[in-house]
């Protein structure tokens, strides 16, 4: 299985481009090379900003046809709106670093399925770059992407990724010093709300009322057997009522309330 494997792997097919193809591709690389050199025309004009503002990406694929149409004699180009939109951004963009091309060079083309890739380098005053368009892989050839890429240096690169790395770093660092400090004030927040709370008035406490005495209630004495206070208690009601003694026979003597004596 495994020698089938390296076998496999081994094999490659070489598939030669029929005429016709090559004839798109030939097409292709001719009509790339046009585009380039009128998007860096229309760009130095200085019209682009007006003719973003003003044109839709419909209008502005009817407009750049139509100039294509007059520059190089062929009412047959084709192109998409967003493509041309997409064209003038990127080459008003990169000529602002590269000043302006001063070479073209060859176009390459490669085939992706239904899609012809061509590429387009480019020298300037001050940086080169490549431009990469896009066009359908049919009898039509309609552009439907164009973009100006810098090519950058190893210094280039190297600054771009060591500003990226200290932009994520420091967003990090930012970060976490943002939730210490946060963490931190935990521990004021409750001294900030029992500064700004109104404070309780004191109350005094009641003391407790003392426990009432117990009421001792007083045996009462039976006095009956005494009989001088049986004889004077007897004396005073007779004379009171003014009848004799010998009517009164006393069993008991008990002490009547004070209230009741006062009347």
């Amino acid at each position: 299985m495994l020698t089938c494997v390296f076998v496999l792997t081994a094999c490659s097919s070489s598939e030669t481009s029929s005429e016709f193809q090559q004839s798109k591709e030939n097409s292709a690389r001719n009509r790339a090379d046009q585009v380039v050199r009128l998007t860096a025309a229309l760009v130095d004009t200085d019209n682009v900003d007006e003719m973003l503002e003003n044109y839709n990406n419909v209008e502005l694929g009817d407009l750049f046809a139509s100039t294509y149409a007059q520059y190089y004699s062929d009412a047959s180009f084709m192109c998409e709106g967003k493509a041309v939109n997409g064209a003038l951004t990127s080459f008003q963009t990169g000529l602002e670093s590269m000043v302006s091309i001063t070479e073209y060079g060859t176009p390459t083309s490669v085939v992706d399925g239904d899609t012809i890739i061509v590429t387009v380098p480019v020298k300037g005053e001050k940086g080169n770059g490549s431009v990469e368009l896009i066009f359908t892989n049919d009898i039509y050839l309609q552009m439907t992407s164009c973009t100006l890429n810098l090519d950058q240096t190893r210094g280039q690169l190297m600054t771009r990724a060591a500003l990226n790395t200290l932009l994520g770093m420091g967003t990090v660092f930012v970060v976490l010093i943002l939730i210490s400090l946060i963490i931190s004030a935990f521990g004021v927040i409750p001294k900030i709300q029992e500064s700004f709370a109104p404070k309780k008035a004191e109350i005094t406490p009641v003391p407790a009322p003392a426990p009432a005495a117990p009421v001792v209630e007083e045996e009462e004495e039976d006095l009956s057997d005494d009989m001088e206070l049986v004889a004077v208690i007897a004396a005073a009601i007779a004379s009171y009522e003014g009848t004799s003694v010998e009517g009164f026979q006393v069993r008991s003597i008990r002490r009547a309330g004070t209230k009741n004596w006062k009347k």
